[in-house]
């Protein structure tokens, strides 16, 4: 009798580690809300430091993506639907996205690459400790104001007049940096909306017709791949000396870029996305400041606009395109 209950309990036994094995392993759902795609090689830098930390796409997570058409308004709309998704976890870019989503859930955990805004509108009241679902990278947008329009000025001599480029829905994010970079500089700027492709031939012939002796681009996130590429052009086209966001566009042939390293800052997203998936705590993670910028200038542009970049600042680039 004792025989038959010891066999019994060791097959039991045998027979739960065997339904055990065979249970699947979790398969995590990443979203990613953008209003725009964002460039292949952020995308890239992104999944490429999950699957070092072991997160293997279409293996143990898949990445559930929405992208918008540079369309601000729809935001809201976006980022409800991925959360009706039933993601485990949002990945964004910009404080109006981490809003749009915070609006939608109150739970699910939000990371986000960058935001001009490090406190979030006020989801965040302490940067070290942030609380709630919301954590993540700031750009230090409103901080850089200052070098972003001291390097359009040094590489334009005697320039006077910026125009500002961007869309009115994160105009906000940026203007009290620009004032006080604007004043301490003794230059004067205006703010030109752009939202949609066909407006950008019309916004550079608006900054033209106001004076401006260079353009400044903010917003990067919310144009798209199409957006981008027309005001690269139209920038030639108007031989206005124009200062970008991201390192593709003065590679694609945009004068000069000055921001964070958001290629490093995306590598940075995937490893709180990480922690996070194994069991931190947005709200214990804190918000985090870039630490590498780049400075791009493209010296094919410089001199097809007839432009002589000074030894002092070709120095200081992290990369000079010939």
């Amino acid at each position: 009798m004792k025989r038959r209950v010891l066999i019994a309990a060791v097959c039991g036994a045998v027979l739960w580690c065997l339904g055990a094995r065979a249970q699947p392993a979790k398969v995590w759902r990443i979203g990613f809300l953008r209003a725009a795609r964002p460039p292949q090689r952020e995308l890239d830098a992104f999944l490429q430091a999950l699957s070092d930390k072991g997160f293997i796409q279409a293996r143990n997570f898949v990445l559930v993506e929405q992208w918008g058409d540079g369309n601000v308004s729809r935001l809201p709309e976006l980022a409800a639907e991925l959360v009706n998704k039933k993601v485990d976890i949002v990945v964004t870019e910009g404080t109006i996205l981490v809003r749009a989503v915070a609006a939608a859930s109150s739970t699910v955990p939000i990371v986000t690459a960058s935001a001009a805004d490090p406190f979030m509108g006020g989801l965040i009241k302490n940067l070290s400790r942030p609380g709630g679902n919301v954590t993540g990278f700031a750009s230090m947008e409103r901080d850089i104001s200052g070098k972003v329009f001291e390097i359009i000025k040094e590489m334009v001599p005697g320039l006077q007049r910026i125009a500002v480029l961007s869309a009115r829905s994160i105009w906000g994010l940026f203007a009290p940096g620009q004032d006080q970079a604007a004043k301490s500089l003794g230059v004067e700027y205006s703010f030109v909306e752009m939202q949609r492709p066909e407006e950008v031939g019309s916004a550079m012939r608006e900054a033209l017709a106001r004076g401006a002796q260079g353009i400044v681009i903010r917003g990067s996130p919310f144009f798209s791949s199409t957006q981008r590429r027309l005001i690269i052009d139209s920038a030639a086209e108007h031989r206005l000396p124009t200062i970008y966001e991201r390192r593709d566009d003065a590679e694609q042939g945009g004068l000069v870029s000055y921001a964070p390293d958001i290629q490093d800052q995306y590598r940075a997203t995937a490893e709180y996305v990480v922690r996070i998936l194994g069991g931190a705590s947005p709200g214990e993670l804190p918000i985090q400041q870039p630490t590498k910028f780049d400075l791009i200038i493209n010296l094919k542009t410089a001199r097809a606009l007839g432009l002589n970049v000074s030894p002092a600042l070709l120095a200081s680039a992290s990369e000079v395109i010939e």
